[in-house]
């Protein structure tokens, strides 16, 4: 081998790519399933973009097919056959729910998750520390979380003594979890919490509009990949009815949320993406133990609060890490 196809061969050996025979031919490219919920794209392409600084291109040496389910199980199910069908080197969810679904179709192509809730109570992982199977990704979800919720929304709303929990059975089954934590903050602030299980868009309306009925009412939108689906309508029916919100996506201010606190999205999708590139580099996924979310954010859309006719008091906009004006 002549000096400059060695050092080829050995800087292709070096970043996980095969080592052609011919130090000409281009090396294998390989493809990743990408199953997402909503239309999000700046979170799949910070996905794309960690893979680019890890020495993952798309067109040179790795291929990125997406699927966008629109949390409606039939689609994700016809979308999960679709993309095992292409024999991807890995596949991505959204979340544990379409872990699952496309655990249905493989149990030998490694699957990353980039978000989840209580994986483990979900039956994807074995456990955080050892997944175990073929499953691996990222949490997002701490359950400290629903008393900040509840804690940032009397400080904005002060009124608000009854609390609304939406969220769908099909696609938030860990729920309970998050309603105890949310009830552990309400009870000493003498605000009530009540669960709200919608099926559809036509159903999420009727429970918004008959919230807001009675006064003194307030929402929480938890992780739910259903909701992610219709965050614009959610936006929408909340402001109609003049109800103060909080979000689980920090980016939902953005869009005209009140409130939003949760965990950073856009870095759960670099770490999912680090986890796909040891996968791709030789790793077992029941050997990656399950990302914890690391920095969490707070955003507040102010422009809303006014529109509501909320005052946001400056110890709030002092912790916040957003003010969308």
């Amino acid at each position: 081998m002549r000096r400059r196809e060695f050092v080829a061969a050995i800087g292709a050996a070096s970043i996980g790519w095969p080592v052609a025979a011919n130090a000409q031919q281009p090396a294998r490219v390989r493809r990743i399933g990408a199953l997402l919920t909503g239309a999000n794209t700046q979170l799949s392409d910070a996905f794309v973009r960690e893979l680019e600084t890890l020495g993952w291109s798309e067109g040179r040496n790795i291929q990125v097919e997406k699927r966008l389910d629109a949390g409606d199980p039939e689609r994700m199910r016809a979308y999960a056959a679709e993309l095992v069908a292409l024999s991807p080197d890995v596949l991505l969810g959204t979340s544990p729910i379409e872990a699952k679904v496309l655990r249905q179709e493989t149990s030998t192509i490694p699957i990353v998750f980039a978000a989840g809730v209580d994986p483990v109570s979900q039956g994807v992982v074995d456990s955080l520390a050892h997944p175990g199977g073929n499953i691996t990704g990222c949490s997002t979800f701490e359950f400290s979380l629903g008393g900040k919720w509840v804690q940032t929304l009397k400080e904005i709303a002060p009124n608000v003594k009854r609390i609304g929990i939406v969220y769908n059975p099909q696609t938030a089954p860990y729920i309970e979890s998050i309603v105890r934590s949310v009830d552990v903050a309400a009870a000493p602030l003498r605000v009530g919490i009540s669960v709200k299980p919608v099926q559809d868009i036509a159903g999420l309306e009727r429970d918004v509009a008959s919230w807001a009925q009675e006064p003194d009412g307030a929402m929480i939108f938890p992780p739910d990949i259903f909701l992610s689906a219709k965050v614009n309508a959610i936006i929408a029916l909340t402001a109609q009815y003049r109800l103060p919100a909080i979000y689980s996506v920090p980016a939902y201010a953005k869009f005209g949320g009140l409130l939003a606190y949760g965990p950073d999205f856009m870095d759960n999708y670099r770490r999912a993406a680090r986890l796909v590139d040891r996968i791709l580099r030789g790793e077992k996924p029941s050997d990656l133990p399950i990302e914890q979310p690391t920095r969490f954010v707070l955003a507040v859309n102010l422009r809303t609060a006014r529109q509501l006719g909320l005052e946001v008091p400056a110890s709030l906009l002092a912790r916040a890490d957003e003010v969308i004006e």
